[in-house]
């Protein structure tokens, strides 16, 4: 199996931007298929537009941002730059499905040694960072 080049990868810019229109969008708890609605397009697209992997032109990018009832400084706040900020890569992660619903939770935990022993929880269940938990041998995971 051949490996990915750079070029087959999309831009930092373009992922970063699909981001911050996923994050509004779900903000305003608007489905995919609503903003493809609104703007007049699949919500194949808008799953495209979302994690980069097609870009967003500005026309199209100014629809969006009306559908959002947002300008288009806000959804490109911060993209100054080629390479994602850290802020970014963590805005990144509370789209994973769940994630918002967890931190929402988290949030309404009042014990501090509660909301300690879920961290930790939740650390030993991903395993070390940046490698994926594998099972035991003998332990299925569902």
């Amino acid at each position: 199996m051949a490996s990915k080049t750079a070029e087959d990868q999309p831009h930092p810019l373009d992922v970063a931007l699909g981001i911050h229109i996923r994050l509004r969008r779900k903000e305003l708890r608007l489905s995919q298929s609503g903003l493809a609605n609104l703007v007049g397009v699949t919500f194949q697209q808008i799953q495209k537009y979302e994690v980069g992997t097609n870009r967003v032109s500005f026309s199209r990018l100014v629809e969006i941002a009306h559908a959002l009832a947002c300008k288009v400084t806000d959804l490109a706040f911060g993209l100054e730059t080629s390479q994602p900020s850290a802020r970014t890569k963590q805005i990144a992660l509370l789209t994973a499905p769940g994630a918002s619903e967890l931190l929402e939770a988290y949030s309404r935990i009042e014990s501090a040694k509660q909301r300690k022993m879920l961290r930790n929880l939740a650390r030993q269940m991903g395993g070390p960072c940046g490698r994926r938990n594998k099972p035991q041998t003998g332990i299925r995971v569902v």
